[in-house]
């Protein structure tokens, strides 16, 4: 029997994995069975070029609890160890400068990005256990070893006839302060967090399982049942599988498979698949989000070599896809000691980027392949396309081939086709091309229908972030202003050199605004005089543009210097001077009368915006009663 100290430059080691390197303990078995598979890989690949003479078979990893012995163990049938090798790659944790690193590590951020460079992982069993035993026999034809420690520097290492089969196992004596470990249940659940994609078969326990029925078997017949392994991950996910080899079939299932509460299906997916100049594989799921921002549920998920790592994927990940759900699985993606964070360098640029153009040439490629089915799935997407083309450049740049933009009554227009459309009708006098759009075609419908009278298209832009693609939109396309349908008379809106006729004189006009603002006395309007047409609604509320697109902004995160989100409501009430009504206010004598009269109309558009309500809303239907009982 050997006897020995674990060679590290430090006899604080195991404290200071326990305390200080994984903030949390659970991820020993993603360690531990990551090693195991490690090694049935190993074997694997020796025995594919010949190296190894055995039998490779069809190996399997097992999880043990032994609640009576208060041990939990790992146990594969892979590569194995000889007692030299146990020695190499247990006893001799080879730090780089361990002192100053430990000691930085102690008083600086909890994680440095150390993982893979000094073999951590196995030691990460002391976070749970008082005493670790390795049951180890290598492929070559030597003895089996057994190797102690109890978390001291300290270890002991032997011959062990204990063993026959190829292989390893380690057993865990769990710590008094970690006995949850040694529960079904929260096993189950660890292996199902971080192991349910392991490439190697996992072992939990048995299952029944009910053989089928002969063909002439009876009515009466019971089916006969047996005891099989419960094997509780899935070796081959579809991300490991080429795209020509799975049907939609397949990725609805296994898009159940990463989200079992989610009973709705995914619109469509993107199959990424790359090695070149970093290796990544991966399937991103379009859910239909209509226009929910919500992204902390159901999370895209990073796995590395089928190791589940974290669902915080940002960096990877660029902001706008934080939208979408899968996986992305990459060797290359740089993380911490605890796999926990990731770490700042320049494949993770390169893996955004790449993810980013993947996902514009996807969109190009289904608008190409069924435009009919596109647009009917545009309710569904427009939020993560037009959050792209805020927060990314180089998405922004391929936009137009994919991004839509449907009209009030339901048609659906690329940008080219748009501008083609309206250039010849919005086109105003100073030759810029307004785009009028309505964000509710109910409470918008009489500005609207204005427009349309005018033989005006409008769109329906209704996401949530619209005013911030409307500026991105303004700023990166030539003699372009949008205009909500509600900002002004359409009139105004798309002025044009055409011939004004007004009733009124100037003394009659400046009467009437005087007579509009005694009666209102309300700071938040504004009195405006339009010579309109004398069809058109006597009053009418707006709201400019630029105010209003401010204050949207500052509510989605925005609007910059401005800090609208803190001003007050401001409206203009538009007077068309050509109205019946405002003939009849000059008319009106009586000074009650005519206060009446001009509150009953602005009640009125204010009803017709949305924005009588409460007492005002009262006062008004009660008022409208008493009209109705003269």
């Amino acid at each position: 029997m050997t006897k020995g100290n674990i060679n590290v430059s430090v006899e604080n080691i195991f404290p200071l994995i326990k305390k200080f390197l994984y903030s949390d303990h659970e991820i020993f078995l993603r360690e531990l069975i990551s090693n195991a598979t490690d090694a049935t890989l190993k074997l694997k690949h020796l025995t594919s070029i010949g190296e190894a003479k055995v039998e490779y078979g069809n190996p399997k990893l097992e999880v043990k609890i032994d609640k009576d012995q208060k041990t939990l163990r790992i146990i594969d049938q892979g590569i194995g160890m000889t007692a030299e090798e146990v020695e190499k790659y247990i006893n001799q944790v080879a730090f780089s400068g361990a002192e100053e690193f430990l000691e930085k590590y102690k008083d600086s951020a909890k994680d440095s990005g150390i993982i893979g460079h000094f073999g951590l992982g196995f030691y990460s069993a002391f976070m749970v256990a008082e005493k670790v035993e390795i049951l180890t026999k290598s492929y070559k034809d030597e003895p089996a070893v057994r190797w102690i420690c109890d978390g001291s520097p300290e270890f002991t290492l032997e011959e062990t006839t204990d063993k026959t089969d190829r292989g390893t196992e380690i057993i865990l004596h769990i710590a008094e302060d970690s006995v949850e470990f040694l529960e079904e249940a929260k096993i189950r659940e660890l292996l199902l967090k971080y192991n349910k994609f392991m490439p190697v078969p996992i072992k939990f326990g048995t299952k029944t399982h009910t053989l089928p029925l002969p063909e002439d078997a009876p009515e009466d017949a019971v089916a006969e049942t047996e005891e099989v392994d419960n094997i509780i991950n899935n070796p081959v996910p579809a991300w490991t599988i080429a795209p020509s080899e799975l049907t939609n079939e397949d990725y609805m299932k296994f898009y159940h498979e990463l989200y079992p509460m989610q009973f709705e299906e995914p619109l469509f997916n993107i199959h990424l698949n790359v090695d070149y100049p970093f290796n990544l594989t991966g399937i991103l799921f379009f859910p239909k989000l209509s226009n929910n921002l919500n992204i902390d549920k159901d999370k895209i998920q990073l796995y590395q070599n089928q190791v589940f790592v974290t669902d915080e994927v940002k960096g990877i990940v660029p902001d706008f896809l934080m939208l979408l759900r899968g996986v992305i699985d990459s060797p290359d993606i740089p993380l911490n000691v605890s796999r926990s964070y990731l770490q700042a360098d320049g494949a993770v640029k390169k893996i955004s980027s790449y993810i980013t153009k993947k996902v514009a040439d996807k969109m190009a490629s289904l608008i190409n392949e069924n435009r009919e089915d596109y647009e009917q799935k545009w309710n569904d997407i427009k939020v993560v396309i037009e959050y792209g083309i805020v927060t990314e450049e180089k998405f922004a740049e391929k936009a137009d081939k994919f991004t839509l933009y449907p009209t009030t009554d339901g048609k659906y227009f690329l940008w080219d086709e748009l501008v083609e459309k309206i250039k010849p009708s919005q086109t105003d006098k100073d030759n810029k091309l307004v785009v009028l759009y309505a964000t509710n075609a109910d409470e918008q419908h009489s500005y609207i229908q204005s427009a349309r009278d005018k033989g005006y298209e409008v769109l329906l832009l209704d996401s949530p972030i619209i005013s911030h693609v409307i500026q991105k939109l303004e700023t990166s396309k030539e003699n372009i202003s949008f205009a909500r349908v509600d900002a002004d008379h359409v009139n105004n809106l798309i002025k044009k050199d055409e011939p004004v006729i007004s009733k009124l004189n100037e003394t009659e006009k400046e009467s009437l605004k005087k007579n509009v603002e005694e009666a209102i006395q309300d700071s938040k309007f504004t009195v405006q005089l339009e010579d309109l047409d004398s069809n058109d609604a006597p009053f009418t509320i707006t709201q400019p543009e630029f105010m209003r697109r401010m204050k949207e902004m500052q509510a989605t995160g925005g609007g910059g210097m401005f800090g609208m989100g803190g001003f007050p409501e401001m409206y203009n009430l538009v007077v068309n001077s050509n109205s019946e009504l405002s003939s009849q206010i000059l008319k009106t004598e009586n000074a009650e009368e005519k206060e009446s009269l001009i509150k009953y109309a602005l009640d009125l558009a204010k009803l017709s915006q949305n924005l009588l309500k409460g007492k005002d809303l009262t006062d008004f239907i009660q008022r409208s009663y008493k009209q109705l009982e003269k």
